[in-house]
């Protein structure tokens, strides 16, 4: 497709305050993107990916309501469609969530030739790119990542009121490190708001008149956000695994609700391992599973395994299996390995890898990101006695993630830049129907997600997959569903009425490694 049309005006529904302002500027970067283009170049060899894959930036203005100041590029790549011209229907833009999450990769669905994505990509362009302040895209960072990523951490599971305090301590720090190293005018932009207008210049680059739009977990709600600032700019949109986009769940309940369908994820996985206990020997029943973790979090806790993977180290690795399916054969491999005597597999899988300079960058940017745009985007609590009252209530019960969600998002209690109100998400002129893809059993982005998001965008069609929850449904194999997204995409086809799907199938077993090192932990990225 060609002839963006750049200069029209996206809809002012839900923008607060000087959203006109931040309109007309979008509108004016979109009209000098879709005038520049973009200069499609083989990528920096250092970008790590497929030669077949090309690079290029796109500038954007920092603040868009002074679209003429000052400016930052952002990193987009791109392959091909497959078919012919006459099959091509554009570009699928995709955003793989975080926030600070890199979409860098997503065009080597077509390089490495994934099948579940072979029909879209014969009609597809499809692109990636690292949202603002990720990246290559004018990377930010709140501290030294060598600094970020050394363990062990304090436990997330304070012991007393000292413990609380010094993770309140360490919460301010890193805040305060955030404005120093990144600086207040670029932080108080780090919004979805501003990324949805990145996206819509994006589209206007790329010679769009209008976006297909795959989003994945915060993509999501980037997506809903684009959806309502630019309506009439949508031609297809796909949300996988839904952030509740309600003003109220943003951001500081939807974490709290988070750590409730984490606890409820975890013991599907626990139950999981339970079943398989003649491979991994870990417990025979789903509570002495459990009783074994909390065995393997107090030993760690009196003195981390090889000197670095305390209890802090331990949930960084064990909540891949409540995040992925994909995961829950490899965490229990490790898990089996090391009460085999195999220290290494643990400290491999779980520990940082202090050499890896270039990955602990890449992890404390990412962190970065996720907390200028959660706690820029809307106003949290301040006073600590909410954040002590709410997180002592959850944990009694949820006890798997909640403490260390808490100290994860409490830099935004103290946080030193002005907090927004969030966009009212809505239906506005022109949005077209949404495909929504959730599953039941999501412990990142729980299921009243893609509900709510349904109940906001008209038209809509919600595919509930039952009695599952891996995060990011799409890139999964189930007939179901795959059949629904290529119909959507090549064809604009949606049911008459929502759609229930049975699950994918549900993960084989691998046994442990033998002792002597099994390596990194086998989990995957994010979708």
């Amino acid at each position: 497709m060609s002839g963006a049309s750049a200069t029209a005006q996206p809809s002012q529904q839900g923008q607060s305050g000087s959203g006109k302002a931040e309109a007309r500027g979008a509108a004016i970067a979109a009209a000098a993107a879709a005038k520049r283009g973009i200069d499609w170049q083989t990528c920096p060899e250092d970008w790590g990916l497929d030669p077949k894959v090309q690079c290029g930036y796109v500038t954007v203005p920092v603040d868009y309501a002074k679209p003429h100041g000052k400016k930052i590029k952002l990193a987009v790549d791109r392959v091909g469609s497959t078919g012919t011209k006459e099959q091509r229907q554009g570009a699928l833009v995709y955003n793989p969530g975080g926030p600070g999450g890199s979409g860098l990769r997503f065009p080597l669905r077509i390089t490495t030739g994934n099948p579940l994505w072979k029909k879209v990509a014969e009609a597809y362009d499809f692109v990636g790119f690292d949202p603002r302040g990720v990246g290559k895209s004018a990377a930010i960072s709140c501290m030294d990542p060598q600094e970020f990523v050394k363990a062990p951490k304090m436990d997330p599971v304070p012991d007393d009121e000292a413990d609380k305090d010094a993770q309140r301590k360490l919460a301010a720090e890193y805040a305060e490190g955030c404005k120093e190293r990144t600086g207040a005018a670029k932080l108080q932009q780090m919004t979805t708001p501003n990324t949805a207008r990145d996206l819509d210049v994006i589209r206007a680059a790329l010679g769009e008149k209008k976006l297909n739009f795959l989003g994945v977990s915060y993509g999501t709600y980037l997506g809903a956000v684009y959806g309502t600032l630019f309506p009439g700019h949508v031609r297809r949109m796909i949300t996988d695994s839904v952030v509740n986009p309600s003003r109220e769940k943003i951001w500081y309940q939807a974490n709290l609700d988070q750590d409730v369908a984490f606890e409820m994820r975890w013991n599907d996985w626990t139950a999981w391992v339970a079943k398989h206990h003649d491979t991994y020997g870990i417990g025979d029943t789903q509570a002495k599973v459990q009783q074994a973790w909390e065995e393997l979090r107090a030993t760690a806790k009196k003195e981390p395994i090889g000197g670095v993977v305390g209890p802090a180290e331990l949930v960084g690795l064990f909540q891949g299996a409540p995040y992925y399916d994909s995961a829950w054969a490899s965490v229990a491999e490790v898990w089996a390995a090391y009460r085999k005597g195999d220290t290494q597999a643990m400290v491999d899988a779980a520990g940082p890898d202090m050499s890896d300079t270039a990955g602990n960058a890449a992890s404390e940017n990412g962190n970065a990101v996720y907390t200028a745009v959660e706690c820029t985007d809307a106003k949290w609590p301040r006073d600590w006695a909410t954040w002590d009252r709410d997180n002592t209530e959850l944990h009694q019960d949820y006890p798997f993630l909640t403490w260390s969600n808490a100290w994860m998002n409490l830099p935004c209690s103290t946080w030193g830049v002005r907090q927004q109100t969030p966009v009212e998400v809505g239906t506005g002129k022109g949005l077209p129907p949404v495909l929504i893809v959730q599953a039941e059993r999501d412990a990142a982005t729980p299921y009243e997600g893609g509900v709510e998001l349904h109940k906001r965008f008209k038209g809509s069609r919600l595919i509930t997959e039952k009695d599952a929850g891996s995060h990011g449904v799409t890139n999964l194999q189930n007939e179901c569903i795959n059949k629904r997204v290529d119909a959507y995409l090549l064809k604009g086809e949606l049911d008459s009425a929502d759609v229930t799907c049975e699950p994918h199938a549900t993960p084989t077993p691998t046994a442990a490694k033998a002792a002597g090192g099994s390596g990194k932990a086998d989990l995957p990225a994010v979708p």
